[in-house]
């Protein structure tokens, strides 16, 4: 039972708070509620948002460039030969040392050598013997002595391993590692003020839209109304022609301004159907739908702003944030320049392993444990000359943000200014235009009676209603002028959201 009223519940809250819908893609939906659709469904908001976030991690990835980098290495090579740091012979003032391919050494003594000359001095005689054989046994010891030699520094690089595992802390870098922080945190600040500007956009675009589906509903109803006084009254003359109180003339004046209400009934509901489909679009409903909008805003518009109000709402605005980020990037542009002429120094520390290792001469076993080493590497610029063009440079940059950004900002105060004075002739203009609607209506009422007593003819009855129509349209055009001049106007004060 508990499971089924839970249920019960949520089927509920969906049939209340779920937008009203009806037969024919008809929905009911309020101005907010369209902005709130319009900034959910459409993918640039989607896309802004991975902006953001791309903004983001590049600032933390600049913070991160400060602390300590961490980074482990390895490598193998395989080599077809041995590395011999001596040769395979050895030509020696009293002789010449050669070892074979076979690894086996031999003495080749010099004939010119002091025992090679006294064995010649003393041949024939009983010590000629012995020298020889001291001379075959003395050649063979320093053969074999060499060999030794040989072998020694004979370096079995066949296979290579080579392991390293190091840290490295950036000490000082002239300012650079900061500098590169603040621009990536001018960029977030960037995507985060483009992002809350294309939600301007969007609302402000869907407002458009919203009212102009309001204006050229009211216009299409009036002029309805206006078709139907002309209908009525093309039967009233019909009627007149046939009691001899009025001409054929008269009746084919009125068809004639029937036609044309027709064709502007025509072009009214063209004009709705694509006014619809506008509003759809930005909201991402299908282009079917056909809105029934809240209208209970639409003679609620907000009072001017003031001076004071000006000002902050120029400081608020995104083009103004904008710039000052810019201006906060191009300085730190020209710090960057100027750490190019600032020294730098940074610290390392690594752990290496290697086989063959060389801790007890270089041998190929495995027992090697490593060895780890330490050091600063400090880096001092003397002369820079294209670091010290580049620092001018970023700071003439530097300077053209900042008089751009005064530039902006008066052109934006002007631009609310007028916008506000636009409101202010706007709501004039309702008051007016309503006061005329009322004497137009008046008069084609007076009218009305003064054609069915006979004392005026159809033609200056539709004289009549024409400039009702006309003072009936004018309330609508200012009315919905006053809406998006308001509109207009929070927008450059930064109060649309």
């Amino acid at each position: 039972m508990r499971i089924k009223s839970y249920i019960f519940i949520l089927v509920l809250c969906s049939l209340l708070f779920a937008p009203k819908t009806y037969a024919g893609d008809t929905v009911h939906y309020t101005l907010q509620a369209c902005r709130d659709i319009a900034l959910t469904a459409g993918t640039s908001a989607k896309s802004q948002e991975e902006l953001q976030l791309a903004a983001k991690y590049n600032r933390q990835a600049a913070l991160a460039a400060m602390f300590p980098r961490i980074t482990a290495n390895g490598g193998y090579m395989w080599n077809s030969k041995k590395a011999h740091l001596i040769a395979d012979n050895a030509t020696l003032p009293f002789g010449t040392t050669t070892v074979g391919a076979d690894g086996t050494a031999s003495f080749a003594w010099n004939p010119e050598s002091n025992l090679s000359q006294l064995i010649t001095d003393v041949e024939g005689t009983a010590l000629e013997q012995p020298l020889r054989d001291f001379q075959t046994s003395a050649g063979q010891s320093i053969a074999d002595a060499y060999k030794i030699v040989y072998d020694k520094l004979t370096l079995d690089l066949t296979h290579i391993v080579v392991a390293q595992v190091g840290i490295t802390q950036p000490i000082y870098t002239g300012g650079r590692l900061s500098q590169l922080y603040k621009i990536a945190k001018a960029s977030e600040n960037i995507a985060n003020i483009e992002s809350d500007a294309k939600r301007d956009e969007i609302i402000y675009a869907v407002d458009e839209a919203y009212w102009r589906i309001v204006s050229v509903r009211r216009k299409k109803e009036l002029t309805e109304q206006y078709h139907r006084l002309l209908c009525q009254l093309e039967s009233d003359v019909k009627e007149a022609v046939a009691q001899g109180l009025a001409t054929q003339s008269d009746v084919l004046q009125v068809m004639t301004k029937r036609g044309d209400a027709e064709v502007k009934c025509l072009q009214a509901e063209n004009g709705l159907t694509l006014s619809n489909m506008a509003l759809a679009q930005l909201c991402g409903l299908p282009l079917s739908t056909v809105f029934v909008l809240d209208e209970s805003e639409l003679n609620n518009t907000s009072l001017p702003v003031d001076a004071g109000d000006a000002e902050t709402a120029v400081a608020n605005r995104s083009e103004i944030q904008l710039l000052e980020q810019a201006q906060k990037i191009a300085k730190s542009n020209a710090m960057l320049a100027a750490a190019g002429l600032q020294p730098n120094i940074v610290a390392s520390a690594s752990y290496i392993y290697t086989n063959p290792n060389a801790e007890n001469g270089v041998s190929n076993n495995w027992d090697g444990k490593g060895y780890f080493s330490a050091g600063v590497v400090v880096n001092v610029p003397i002369v820079h000359a294209d670091d010290i063009l580049r620092y001018k440079a970023a700071k003439h940059a530097a300077n053209a943000v900042a008089l751009k950004t005064e530039e902006t900002r008066e052109l934006l105060t002007l631009q609310i200014t007028q916008a506000n004075q636009r409101l202010m002739e706007a709501q004039q203009k309702i008051t007016l235009a309503r006061l005329t609607q009322d004497n137009a209506a008046e008069v084609m009422r007076m009218a009305e009676e003064s054609f069915g007593a006979g004392l005026i003819t159809a033609s200056e009855l539709m004289q009549a209603q024409t400039a009702w129509l006309a003072a009936s349209t004018d309330v609508i055009d200012a009315e919905i002028e006053a809406k998006t001049t308001e509109t207009q106007l929070r927008k450059y004060t930064g109060k649309l959201r």
